[in-house]
């Protein structure tokens, strides 16, 4: 499996350069495009029903991953275009994330970090 940040990143932005669509892709029209991607992963799953979604995940399991595949790479071109290492971001969130959500209060609820 090849996963590492730096490396998509740059085989993101040779296809890119390929085509010659830096010109089309500036933050506002990456942000777009990535609602726009998550709009349609979000399509398969409204209106179903808790027990209803296990089943439709296994059914559109490929078409689902294609749009998951879609906002990854979106979002990873934008964070390059705007000069961010998405790696490092990740992890001072993360961090951040860790503080604000401690274990021993959240372990087993979903409530909001100002609500622990």
């Amino acid at each position: 499996m090849n996963d590492s940040i730096v490396e998509l990143t740059e085989r993101i932005r040779g296809f890119v350069a390929a085509r010659e669509w830096q010109q089309f892709h500036n933050p506002k029209d990456m942000a777009v495009a990535i609602c726009a991607e998550a709009g349609e992963l979000m399509q398969h799953f409204v209106w179903q029903q808790e027990q209803q979604i296990e089943e439709r995940v296994e059914r559109n399991r490929d078409e689902i991953v294609s749009e998951i595949a879609d906002v990854g790479i979106l979002l990873f071109e934008m964070a390059d275009l705007m000069g961010i290492h998405l790696g490092d971001a990740m992890a001072k969130k993360m961090a951040y994330n860790e503080n604000r959500y401690p274990v021993e209060k959240s372990r087993g609820n979903n409530r909001k970090y100002n609500e622990l």
